[in-house]
């Protein structure tokens, strides 16, 4: 059964599908468009706080993936639960 979380858990959690949603959007666009130089910029900028946020996320409430793509806290907290597909 999986702990009740705080609401910035969720709050944070929505803005990174929103910012990779932008991403897989300008990655999409640029594959028919690679010369777009406003595009590179604004996939290299959505990049960036993507990556921003999903190391924020981590570091307050654990891994968002597994296998090698995500540290582990002490004790190793990827059993902790709800994992983020489960919201």
């Amino acid at each position: 059964m999986s702990k009740k979380m705080p609401p910035e858990y969720y709050q944070m959690l929505e803005e990174i599908q929103a910012i990779d949603f932008v991403i897989v959007e300008l990655n999409l666009y640029l594959d028919t468009h690679p010369d777009d130089t406003a595009a590179i910029k604004q996939f290299n900028e959505a990049t960036k706080r993507s990556m921003e946020l999903k190391a924020e996320f981590e570091k307050k409430f654990g891994p968002l993936m597994h296998f090698g793509y995500s540290f582990s806290n002490y004790p190793f907290n990827w059993i902790d639960t709800p994992w983020p597909w489960q919201v």
